[in-house]
């Protein structure tokens, strides 16, 4: 297979060239004074359904290694698999107002992350994976911008639920900083985490600065049999949380050629190695085999079963003009996600078929241009911003493509060997907005995108956001888009077979003798959403605020596994996906922020979930909480002295009744009781850039076990660790 042909190589490159080209030639032919009207970009940060983390904040949290236990206490952010099955319990990922992990957008630096996408779909609509928000250390990251709702519809495919966009420390005065974190678990069966970082920045000669990054992370895996108090006497032992090993690495180069144009180019790498805990997608540790031998795996716990490798090569230009401003980037992301081979077959999926490994290497290029362009017409302030998107995905997963024998079907190969192991696709997207300011106080950002998938089609993406300032301290604010996500490369591929000798048919059907196939589908059409939000906020000059927003998400189009089948060939019953899914989510987020004296700050949010539903079954969409609430006590004792009171309080995640698998009622549907996690630390900064940060996590030991692999468990799939202690040391030169 030729990866990259001619044509969309000439495609490629005149996006690079509109990309990196342009600069020099606008700044030439424009002058329009010092017009400074906000962006639509910034314009939409400040939307009710966004929020910034700070450096400050990264500073004061308790963070093990990835940046997910942090933005989940955000407004509006759970952690969540995709569906409500809990296949994958602890493999938690941010989920942005119960839109689910598929539907959050994870960017650096404003730069897609897509390693994810490596790891394939099982029928449930699961991924075996972590995600897409570890890799890069927290010491490193300047800030990290949420944005959900309809702001967020701007970004393209897969930012339905939301974006998060993880941005990293600059290049700029000569810093070097070396950092160790330890945190160690009171019980003795959880894991402990070690981490050592070290970061440097500065100028080289007047033009050239650099900022390079090096970490090692280890996470230790829980204990085999961590969760054998919560299971019923002969029942499956759910597996802990998995360990892992990372390492991340980094250079950036920054070129400023004049006042106006900023050029870099940056080089990444990061290894994620997980240390296994036993978990599979049916069974659990105890219950684990090798299904070619026969033989118990258990052996394996505290081993790596896969490794993701993440590298990733970005040219970057920005521009800051008279007329207006500029941001540019082309990223060429490779994946290479090594793992045990897997069955895919019916009750056994997921299980290690033996001591063979197999590589599904993704590459993914991306490339996108903005431009904020600054006018005053018609007498109203206003911007202009115009983009232009590319994503380009290339597969190749011999695993996942060559294991189920298939009876003879009109565009799916029957024998495994025959199907070609390689898949693409290509996404091209074009936008505008116009962000103009009004009189009254009302700020209007209408905008259009409309992208083109090879396989989906076209799909067309309004929005209009609007700010009304009632008062000096109060906005008003709406507003409304179609978001959409583009089908995975498994989701369009008819030669993605899954077979199943009953366990996963539909429940509802007797049983074929042939049993049930699962194809992908070429004819999907994209996942789509109309995102909606209404709010109000307060703010005054002594830093007290307060906002609460109403948000509704109609999910259309949604894709699944169907419980239909469109053909019976040979006595085997044939299923593929489909678009069928009707879902609808609505909530409530606030905020609230009190300076109750010039070093005691208190800050609050809270999210509360009426709907997260499929409209068709009535099924929870996946395992939320009704209502979320979130509270800090920030109390600077001393200028180099500071504490923080943290605390999390989550209501009850109803079970859902029905499985998502085969639809068959789930007969043990428990919900997760609420619970409160409670978090302590202080900051201390010694004299010469010495500091040190010690905490308690869950100072009351509100210990959460698992209960099952499975929807056999409710909604009790996932562990919450118990009280542990950390210490991270950081000196500065």
């Amino acid at each position: 297979m030729t990866w990259y042909p001619n044509g969309r190589c000439a495609a490629l490159a005149a996006t690079a060239l509109t990309t990196f080209a342009l600069p020099a030639y606008a700044q030439e032919v424009f002058d329009l004074g010092t017009i400074t009207v906000k962006a639509a970009s910034e314009e939409l940060k400040q939307a009710l359904g966004a929020s910034t983390i700070t450096e400050e904040d990264l500073e004061r949290a308790l963070i093990t290694n990835d940046v997910s236990e942090l933005v989940k206490r955000q407004p509006g952010v759970n952690l969540t698999g995709n569906t409500s099955t809990g296949r994958r319990g602890n493999q938690r990922q941010i989920d942005l107002r119960g839109m689910g992990p598929e539907n959050t957008l994870i960017l650096i630096d404003g730069r897609p992350v897509l390693s994810r996408n490596s790891v394939r779909m099982d029928r449930s609509g699961e991924r075996d994976t972590r995600g897409d928000s570890n890799w890069v250390p927290a010491s490193v990251i300047d800030r990290i911008e949420v944005v959900r709702g309809p702001a967020a519809a701007r970004y393209g495919s897969g930012s339905a639920g939301g974006v998060v966009n993880i941005i990293t420390k600059a290049a700029s005065e000569p810093t070097t900083e070396l950092s160790l974190f330890a945190e160690v678990p009171e019980s003795d069966k959880e894991g402990a985490n070690y981490r050592a970082t070290a970061a440097f920045s500065g100028p080289i000669g007047e033009r050239l600065s650099y900022r390079s990054y090096l970490s090692a992370n280890k996470s230790e895996a829980d204990d085999a049999d961590i969760n054998a108090d919560a299971t019923e006497e002969g029942g499956a032992i759910a597996a802990g949380q998995e360990g892992l090993k990372n390492y991340d690495l980094s250079t950036l180069l920054e070129f400023r050629s004049d006042a106006a144009n900023t050029w870099g180019v940056e080089l990444s790498y990061s290894k994620q190695a997980n240390l296994y805990a036993g978990d599979s997608l049916f069974q659990s540790v105890d219950r684990v085999y090798d299904t070619t031998t026969g033989e118990a795996l258990a052996d394996l716990v505290g081993e790596t079963t896969n490794t993701m490798q993440r590298s990733a090569l970005a040219l970057t230009h920005r521009g800051d003009y008279d007329f207006g401003t500029s941001n540019s980037f082309l990223q060429w992301e490779h994946t290479d996600n090594k793992r045990r081979t897997e069955n895919l077959f019916g009750g056994v999926e997921g299980m290690f078929t033996g001591d063979d490994y197999n590589v599904t290497l993704l590459d993914n290029v991306s490339a996108k241009t903005e431009w904020n362009l600054y006018s005053q017409a018609f007498g109203v302030s206003q911007t202009l911003t115009l983009g232009a998107e590319y994503r380009g995905e290339f597969m190749k997963d011999p695993s996942s493509l060559q294991q189920a024998t298939m009876v003879e079907v009109e565009g799916t190969e029957s024998d495994p060997a025959d199907r070609d192991d390689t898949l693409e696709a290509h996404l091209i997207g074009l936008y505008v907005e116009e962000n103009m300011e009004l009189d009254w106080g009302v700020t209007l950002t209408p905008g259009l995108r409309v992208d083109h998938h090879s396989t989906a089609g076209t799909n067309w993406s309004p929005s209009l956001n609007m700010s009304w300032e009632a008062t000096p301290e109060i906005t008003v604010k709406a507003g409304v888009s179609r978001a959409f996500k583009a089908p995975n490369l498994f989701q369009t591929n008819p030669n993605y077979v899954y077979f199943t000798n009953g366990n996963a048919c539909p429940a509802d059907r007797v049983r074929p003798a042939g049993g049930c196939h699962i194809l992908g589908n070429e004819d999907l059409e994209h996942e789509t959403s109309w995102n909606k939000e209404i709010g109000i906020s307060y703010q005054n000059l002594e830093g007290f605020n307060a906002g609460l927003t109403f948000f509704k998400n109609d999910y259309e189009n949604k894709i699944g596994a169907s419980l239909e089948p469109f053909a019976t060939v040979s006595g085997s019953e044939i299923y593929q996906w489909e678009n069928a899914e009707l879902a609808v989510v609505e909530g409530f987020e606030g905020n609230l922020r009190v300076p109750l004296s010039d070093a005691l700050t208190w800050t609050t949010n809270a999210t509360v979930m009426r709907r997260s539903e499929n409209r068709d079954t009535g099924q929870p969409l996946s395992l939320v909480p009704d209502y979320t609430i979130n509270t800090q006590f920030d109390w600077d004792y001393r200028d180099n002295w500071s504490f923080t009171l943290a605390m999390t309080h989550y209501g009850a995640t109803e079970s859902p009744t029905q499985s998502a698998t085969n639809g068959a009622k789930i007969e043990n549907a428990d919900d997760r009781d609420p619970y409160t996690l409670v978090n302590l630390s202080t900051n201390y900064e010694f004299d010469h850039g010495f500091s040190m940060q010690a905490g308690i996590k869950n100072l009351f030991n509100t210990e959460i076990l698992r209960e099952g692999a499975s929807n056999d468990a409710g909604a009790n799939t996932y562990n919450e660790p118990g009280r542990s202690y950390t210490l991270a040391l950081t000196k500065s030169f």
